[in-house]
């Protein structure tokens, strides 16, 4: 079966295949918060379609273009970044490069912002060339003749543009390009009056009232025909764009017209796609903004998963699918994508349909930097790594301690290579990170040292066989995780009423408390011998119980 990326890919090598150097281009407006919403169109499906030419054999190229050029609305998510929003409603309309870091610790906002995301591309893609627009315009010599045939061909362009406008059309005296006030600073404020072309400069006057003359460095197109512009001026052959976009008639084909009808050249393969939701304390907080500031950044999801996961969930699902994502909620996405590793060694067995298994392990193989290891690497699940970090104190070496105690529980000798070492290391930081952070309370737990009068109260003897039938299965297993699941699934409940007394007085003997996370992670992290005494000895308090003794002489014994 063909992944949906595979499609894509032969989509832009039937059309521009023959190209020596096939460029995927990306496009991001660093209007606020840059969140990993984004990471799913301009880097994973870029990236990716990147990554399956190079291994058929073409040269590819990632670039990253930032609308640095675009002006700042102020909308109120945005003001109140600053700590005097009133004060900073004089930055409307600025170009985004000049508006100043709110924080005061960059040369500008889009240098705060683009922090968090810039600096850990190379942690999903190595290579991606950014592209910044007030560097196009003002040094990149094809973007001058670009502009210059716009405001040439304005006519043909404005009759385009005027198709897809509805009542509201372009005037007859529109010019195609938008200067910076060189008194007020403003984007979009200003009505060319005049250009000269040999001198590449316009006349304007702007709404604060200012009329002079600039350089066309000193500005930009309308934002459609910069769209073309970055096409052409980078040769791009492929790029995805957000829903907004896609729809018939919209700004996409708007674009591709002026591109085939006005410059005379085949826009790019493009790829719509939905956008990413947000769910924060578990309410869905709607779509991840940039300008809103709704989401969060990929510095905030490293610090707790690997990039491999979010480029895995984002290849997993359809372009068009909406896909919700919540720091809280890492464990689960991490398990998808550890069974996704098992399934792609064979060392799960597949119980799906053949073109699922395909999907999965298609995307499990794409979200990788570079082909996966020939034998599977040792695994832990995410939630055995939250149990194992609170067994270890934040002073110790954390990857010597787990290595000791994962080889004292297992009772056996664990020989990893150096990429394993570092695998590990970066599950058990993430999932400490987690833990600290992003956590449900329930998670944070803590072993109790003996059954206490309190505990014992607390049982019911009903649940006498099902504890007997547990501790007959765990005394031949491998002392492992999925060896302890399996072995608490083999033990037979005859209803859900059943099913949650058996996990309450789990979580009761254990850990002092009727409720809890997954349990088998965290009996995986303790002594095999510690776990069967300790279920041995529910089984003498349950037995008391049925036989009417009173709890005292329990404890005298």
């Amino acid at each position: 079966m063909m992944h949906w990326i595979e499609k894509t890919v032969e989509d832009v090598v039937r059309e521009f295949g023959e190209r020596s150097v096939i460029v995927c281009n990306g496009g991001l407006s660093v209007s606020g918060l840059q969140h990993v919403g984004r990471i799913r169109g301009e880097i994973t499906f870029v990236g990716t379609v990147c990554k399956i030419l190079r291994e058929k054999g073409y040269e590819a190229k990632h670039t990253l273009v930032l609308y640095t050029q675009d002006p700042w609305k102020g909308k109120p998510s945005q003001l109140m970044q600053f700590k005097n929003p009133e004060e900073a409603k004089s930055y409307h309309n600025y170009p985004l490069i000049r508006v100043p870091d709110p924080e005061g610790c960059h040369d500008n906002w889009v240098e705060h912002y683009w922090e968090d995301f810039g600096n850990y591309l190379d942690e999903f893609y190595e290579g991606i060339n950014v592209v910044y627009t007030h560097e196009l315009y003002r040094y990149n010599d094809e973007m001058k003749r670009f502009i210059i045939d716009s405001i040439v061909m304005k006519e043909k362009i404005r009759e385009v543009i005027n198709k897809y406008r509805g009542r509201t059309k372009l005037p007859a005296d529109w010019i195609p390009f938008e200067p910076i006030c060189e008194k007020c600073g403003r984007i979009g404020t200003s009505k060319v009056l005049d250009v000269d072309l040999n001198e590449y400069k316009v006349k304007y006057r702007c709404s604060c009232g200012f009329e002079g003359k600039t350089s066309m460095e000193n500005g930009k197109l309308m934002w459609r025909l910069e769209w073309v512009a970055v096409w052409r001026v980078l040769n791009v052959s492929f790029e995805p764009y957000g829903k907004d976009h896609a729809t018939p008639g919209g700004s996409r084909d708007s674009c591709n017209d002026l591109a085939l009808n006005v410059f005379g050249f085949n826009p790019p393969v493009g790829l719509a796609y939905e956008w990413v939701g947000y769910v924060k304390g578990g309410v869905d907080m709607g779509d991840m903004g940039s300008s809103d500031f709704i989401g969060f950044t990929p510095k905030k999801w490293l610090e707790v998963a690997e990039p491999e996961v979010l480029k895995f969930l984002y290849l997993l699902n359809p372009p068009m699918k909406r896909i919700v994502l919540s720091l809280e909620r890492v464990p689960l996405y991490v398990d998808r994508y550890d069974r996704a590793e098992r399934l792609y060694y064979g060392i799960e067995k597949a119980t799906i349909p053949k073109e699922k298994l395909e999907n999965i392990v298609k995307s499990y193989v794409y979200a990788q930097k570079g082909k996966p290891p020939k034998d599977p690497p040792y695994q832990i699940s995410f939630l055995h790594a939250v149990a194992l970090v609170q067994t270890i104190p934040d002073t110790d070496d954390i990857i010597t301690e787990a290595i000791k105690r994962i080889e004292k529980t297992t009772k056996r000798k664990l020989h990893l290579s150096s990429f394993e070492i570092d695998r590990l290391k970066r599950r058990l930081t993430n999932a400490r990170n987690w833990l600290i952070n992003y956590a449900p309370h329930h998670y944070k737990i803590s072993v109790l040292e003996k059954l206490s009068e309190d505990i014992i109260t607390r049982l019911d003897p009903k649940i006498l066989p099902l504890i007997k039938e547990l501790y007959a299965n765990f005394q031949n297993i491998a002392w492992e995780e999925e060896e302890i699941k399996r072995a608490m699934i083999n033990v037979k409940r005859r209803d859900r009423k059943e099913e949650i007394l058996f996990f309450k007085t789990l979580y009761l003997v254990f850990f002092g408390r009727e409720y809890g996370p997954r349990i088998a992670p965290y009996l995986s992290i303790l002594d095999k011998e510690f776990v069967l005494n300790r279920l041995q000895e529910t089984i003498r308090v349950l037995s008391l119980k049925i036989n009417g003794q009173i709890y005292q002489r329990f404890f005298n014994h």
